[in-house]
């Protein structure tokens, strides 16, 4: 199992981490007010999912993700410049301006793909899991998707292969409670997907997804059951985002009650407070946090807008004829 490093040094790097998350999906909320990025899905408000999971992986794990990426990225260690640079197609961005925010991959990180299609990352984790198993590296292979995910068929057959082929895969559904513009519970009896794992013969747990400290605990005993057995794990994180589906969104179709009661558990705002409580960081700490983060996404915002455009010719280099 992952070694937990003391309290205070491990949630103050989380809060600080969610903070960078945060900032960097409003920057980009800004900037595609001012016509100066193209629409994207954020994951404002899941932030201790992200950072909570990543934090109980190795060097070694790779990462499949979504199209509520920004979060999974960061947490690994991207730099918010060139995440930027990527999402306004400039050169600078980690796939030379040519993904976008929907389809960012960054092989230095161990982060395989970004899929824009629901589900699309169940599919190729089985691929990645079963190259990873046969190799016998030393890494597994982690897999976040949303609940929206979790009644596609291809949630199923993947579950299926991983648990007849003994993938080692950790599946981190991300239930955020809404499945587009579609709630949870127009499209599942359940009151999670987790149960679902069972049927499969694979281990599951729950986890309150806006407490990250409680995330790591239970991804570092997942991350540990996996590279014990070599079989996969399903972890379910509870959470919300605070956001519409897509940029712009107004979220009228959002019961404002469920709404407000999910922002009075804001994670990172949860999380500053509990540690300002407990002694663990004061206020003026806290505050030099949140200005580093700030000057940092300035400086991210700057790298971007000065990063130049692809070439004419890169439209046809990294392309299967």
């Amino acid at each position: 199992m992952t070694a937990r490093p003391p309290v205070e040094a491990l949630e103050c790097m989380m809060l600080e981490r969610m903070m960078l998350i945060r900032a960097y999906e409003e920057t980009l909320v800004d900037l595609h007010g001012r016509g100066r990025a193209a629409g994207t899905c954020t994951a404002i408000g899941q932030e201790a999912s992200a950072v909570g999971v990543v934090a109980a992986l190795t060097p070694d794990d790779l990462i499949l993700t979504n199209h509520r990426s920004a979060g999974h990225l960061l947490a690994r260690g991207a730099d918010p410049g060139r995440m930027l640079a990527e999402v306004q197609g400039k050169s600078g961005g980690y796939c030379g301006g040519k993904s976008g925010s929907l389809h960012i991959s960054a092989k230095e990180l161990g982060v395989v793909l970004t899929s824009t299609i629901v589900g699309g990352e169940l599919a190729l984790a089985t691929g990645v899991g079963l190259s990873r198993s046969m190799q016998g590296g030393p890494g597994i292979v982690v897999c976040f998707f949303g609940d929206g995910a979790a009644c596609e068929g291809r949630f199923h057959e993947s579950l299926n292969l991983a648990a007849v082929w003994s993938l080692p895969i950790l599946y981190v559904c991300e239930n955020n409670q809404w499945q587009a513009f579609v709630h949870r519970k127009e499209t599942m009896t359940a009151d999670g997907v987790a149960g679902h794992a069972a049927a499969y013969g694979i281990d599951s747990a729950v986890v309150d997804g806006n407490d990250p400290l409680a995330v790591f605990d239970a991804a570092a005993a997942a991350v540990a059951t996996i590279r014990r057995t070599g079989k996969p794990f399903l972890l379910e994180a509870m959470t919300y985002r605070l956001r519409g589906h897509f940029e712009p969104d107004d979220q009228s179709y959002v019961d404002p009650g469920e709404l407000a009661r999910w922002r009075e558990r804001d994670p990172v705002i949860l999380l500053r407070r509990r540690l300002e409580r407990d002694g663990l960081l004061d206020a003026a700490a806290a505050t030099r946090m949140e200005e580093s983060v700030r000057a940092r996404m300035e400086a991210a915002a700057a790298f971007a807008e000065a990063s130049p455009y692809p070439a004419p010719e890169e439209l046809t280099r990294d392309v299967y004829a």
